[in-house]
């Protein structure tokens, strides 16, 4: 009975997070915004942050790591115009709550991880909360995973100091990629769409995240 009413306030919390952080900030995608109602995002948080799992900001994972405020997981989910189906190349694996929101919106999912702790805590959460079929590859995550290449979207949940030119050349005609690009303390979150012959950058917003460590990224 316990146990209940514990999962039945974490619904609760999800409710809430979803009305008051993402629909009043502007998400409008109504499957982007049903994922973050089933995803269990306390699933993915160390047991000494679980408190804080549906708060308005970043929350701790260790190594240096964070799993990144709810609204800015939903504004890059909601930029990749996710319909079901598409091959998504994930860069950070992290704690896997990105991971599981993406195959939440029926993406099969590619996620590398430089950290191999963290992939395999990663893959962990992500089984966990029901959302198996994921391939998972530890690695640097600015050279991509040529191997399987073309993705449909790209999503990087790191910050790069440039566009790594691997992560473009991943992209399928007609697909896209978000990612933060700038400073080592700020970003700019781009969309880039690469179709027709060339790559065009949009600025969705300016953000804050850990540094994208890789031969295309940060040294």
């Amino acid at each position: 009975m316990f146990g209940f009413h514990k999962e039945s306030r974490y619904e609760s919390l999800r409710r809430r997070m979803v009305e008051d952080q993402l629909v009043r900030q502007g998400i409008r995608d109504e499957r982007v915004l049903e994922a973050f109602r089933i995803v269990p995002r306390h699933l993915f948080i160390p047991e000494d942050g679980i408190d804080h799992a549906y708060e308005d900001h970043p929350v701790p994972i260790g190594r240096g790591q964070t799993i990144s405020q709810p609204y800015m997981v939903a504004c890059m989910t909601e930029a990749l115009s996710l319909q079901g189906g598409e091959r998504v190349l994930e860069i950070g694996s992290g704690s896997g709550y990105q991971t599981a929101v993406l195959k939440a919106l029926k993406a099969d999912v590619y996620t590398v991880e430089r950290l191999p702790e963290l992939s395999g805590w990663s893959r962990e959460n992500v089984e966990r909360a029901g959302f198996p079929g994921v391939h998972y590859r530890v690695g640097d995550g600015s050279r991509g995973w040529p191997e399987e290449a073309p993705f449909d979207r790209v999503i990087v949940t790191a910050g790069a100091p440039s566009m790594p030119l691997s992560l473009v050349e991943q992209l399928r005609e007609g697909g896209s990629m978000v990612i933060p690009v700038g400073g080592e303390d700020e970003q700019e979150l781009l969309l880039v769409r690469r179709g027709d012959g060339k790559v065009t950058r949009e600025r969705l917003c300016g953000c804050i995240f850990v540094k994208l460590v890789g031969e295309e990224g940060w040294s």
